[in-house]
């Protein structure tokens, strides 16, 4: 047989047995969705998952998660704390079966737990083999138990170490620097924002976070204790904080239909967005699933009764459509399911179809008592529902207009377009550019191969607090939309979005690099969020971000982003060096701007993520709200390089 026949032979030689734990090590964004920051603070999500699963069957009460100064996480709570006698089929202890086994533990038990939550049920096995090293500390019966672990393995089996009166867990790992490259620095902003999110999810339970690496001027850490004592409507308050409502009772649900635990808590606002949040087992369903079906469903339906019997829609001429009875509407629905059947793109849209009938039930009853014993507030929720009718009605005039004007040929583009060659949508990318004058700089320096430039005329319409039609009437906005080849609405759902003609795979946002250009980019941040968010979930929105300074000494030149880097670029230059500070992409040649911010070989792009849907939404009704101190707090904290003058 030939050399080049035997190294194309196929055997049983050729398969690859792995073990568990060394399969998610070789896969981990199989487990953990990626290995990027996301994935990063998931491992966080994993362990507490746990410490949840034991609040919701009673046993806890208080959680603390704990960011070190080393990055690596200790989470504690006060439950049962993880059995470690000997379990009978694995021939080792409870813990180290829990710790190093995908697949075990006792939410697969539906003695232990009704309910769990964790994604896909691989829990702290697969934290565990995913950090370099891993404690976990079990205080039980009197006792204190120990189990350190490096990459998934066992250091040396499990041990008394002590006695206490305590009771729980203690996990404290490190994450794998070699599976997580990019970067395995936790973000106090993100966790905070989930443990946040757990507490009105899980009413009742305390739960703490303290961030070591950071000290207040008292000398006592940087960290925050979150506690709901109602649960959802205290979040639907929190989410419609920079809203106007429309009525002053949260109108809520809390109870069981047909063995499924459901709870529903909603109000209407003055603005136009339609705002739902869907969770399964404290999983955020971004996908929704026949939970929000229901939902919506039994709103409809109940609304639509009391509507007609009222008779306040007698003078409209036409129909009113389901998207009219959740106008300016915050809801969040919140149910446990014993075996979720989870589907979609990304595993976060539920599956169990018994789920819908149980939750329309319980809006449907919710909703026909809370109408009856606040008469005023229903006729205020009619009154509101009939003016979004007829906002919809010329909004599907305006968007007729847009689809007219995208559906047409080459000629139908906006003017001041200038496309690229490439035909392959996903080899091309479209940079929104703030102002004529860039947008001449940029259409010079750009690559006209792939890379198209559409300029916009100043700030665009805030579409936080705009009528539907209005938005669709914009200039600006008709040119985006017609531009990327997008079109919304169908006769079934007229916010749906049409993305089979998207002619650009990247949308760049590039805007200047001070107050005033943060401005644009948010305001055009929002229009993607409220208008195109399947645009910003596929990954297709990036924020380019041109330098701050250019630094020079002689015949060298180097480009600085931060006030750092510029420090330490004047010093490697031996100091004295001339610096320019850029304080908008027109005061860039063609050829700078291509060197660093548009040319793929060394620019740098930020994709823009949705971690958390409920957070997005609060943030833009702040930032593009009429509240002005919550948002000069927020940019403050969070605009680095920003001069705040108003």
């Amino acid at each position: 047989m030939s050399d080049e026949i035997k190294k194309q032979d196929y055997s049983a030689d050729n398969i690859q047995a792995l073990e568990g734990m060394e399969h998610v090590r070789m896969r981990p964004s199989m487990y953990i969705g990626d290995v990027g920051t996301r994935g990063l603070h998931h491992l966080v999500y994993e362990v507490v998952d746990n410490s949840i699963d034991e609040a919701l069957a009673g046993h806890c009460d208080t959680i603390t998660v704990i960011i070190n100064e080393d990055n690596s996480i200790t989470t504690e709570d006060n439950g049962r704390g993880i059995p470690v006698d000997m379990h009978k089929k694995e021939g080792i202890s409870a813990l180290e079966v829990v710790m190093t086994k995908i697949g075990a533990g006792g939410k697969f038990d539906k003695d232990s737990y009704k309910v769990s939550g964790g994604l896909h049920g691989v829990g702290v096995s697969c934290v565990n083999a995913l950090s370099q090293h891993l404690r976990a500390t079990v205080y039980r019966d009197g006792q204190i138990w120990e189990q350190e672990y490096e990459r998934g393995k066992a250091m040396y089996p499990v041990k008394a170490i002590g006695t206490s009166d305590k009771r729980g867990t203690t996990v404290t790992f490190t994450p794998d620097k070699t599976i997580f490259t990019q970067t395995v620095e936790y973000s106090y902003d993100t966790l905070a924002s989930r443990m946040r999110e757990l507490s009105f999810l899980n009413k009742g339970i305390t739960i703490n976070l303290i961030d070591k690496r950071s000290k207040k001027e008292n000398g006592e850490y940087e960290g925050e204790v979150f506690y709901s004592d109602e649960g959802l409507p205290e979040f639907i308050r929190f989410l419609d904080g920079n809203r106007e409502p429309l009525m002053r009772t949260v109108i809520s649900f809390e109870g069981e239909k047909n063995g499924v635990p459901v709870e529903v808590a909603m109000i209407y606002n003055t603005s136009y967005a339609e705002n739902l949040h869907s969770y399964v087992n404290n999983i955020n369903t971004h996908e929704g699933g026949t939970h929000l079906s229901g939902f919506r469903r039994g709103l409809t339906m109940t609304l639509k009764k009391y509507a007609d019997s009222s008779g306040l829609t007698d003078k409209l001429k036409f129909d009113i459509a389901g998207d009219d009875f959740r106008e300016g509407l915050t809801a969040i629905i919140s149910v446990k399911v014993q075996e979720p059947q989870f589907e979609g793109q990304t595993k976060t849209k539920l599956g169990n179809r018994e789920v819908s009938a149980s939750v329309s039930q319980a809006v449907s009853e919710m909703l026909t008592d809370y109408l009856e014993e606040h008469p005023d507030d229903a006729r205020i929720i009619v009154q509101k529902v009939v003016l979004a009718a007829q906002a919809r009605h010329a909004a599907q005039k305006a968007r007729e207009m847009v689809q007219r004007k995208t559906v047409m040929s080459m000629g139908g583009l906006p003017g001041k377009l200038s496309d690229c060659s490439e035909e392959d949508p996903a080899k091309c990318e479209v940079f929104l550019v703030e102002g004529d004058s860039a947008g001449g700089t940029a259409k010079q320096g750009r690559d006209r191969a792939f890379q198209a430039i559409l300029p916009l005329r100043g700030k665009i319409l805030n579409v936080e607090k705009a009528m539907v039609h209005k938005v669709f009437e914009n200039e600006e906005i008709k040119n985006i939309f017609t531009a990327l080849g997008v079109t919304i609405g169908t006769e079934e759902d007229s916010k749906a979005l049409n993305l089979s003609k998207l002619r650009y795979h990247k949308v760049v946002i590039m805007c200047d690099a001070d107050i005033d250009g943060s401005h644009i980019a948010t305001l055009i941040l929002t229009f993607f969020f409220r208008f195109m968010k399947e645009l910003i979930e596929n990954g297709h929105i990036y924020i380019a971000t041109p330098p701050l300074y250019l630094v020079k000494k002689g015949a060298k030149k180097q480009y600085a982003w931060s006030e750092k880097e510029r420090d330490e670029i004047v010093e490697s230059m031996g100091g004295s060096a001339g610096i320019q500070r850029y304080k908008g992409l027109g005061e860039m040649n063609a050829e700078q701007l291509w060197d660093t911010t548009m040319n793929p070989d060394f620019r740098i792009l930020r994709q823009v993520q949705i971690d958390n849907g409920s957070e997005a939404d609060r943030i833009f009704s702040m930032l593009m709200g009429d509240d002005v101190p919550p948002r000069r707090e927020f940019i403050e904290k969070n605009a680095i390089y920003a001069n705040i003058d108003a």
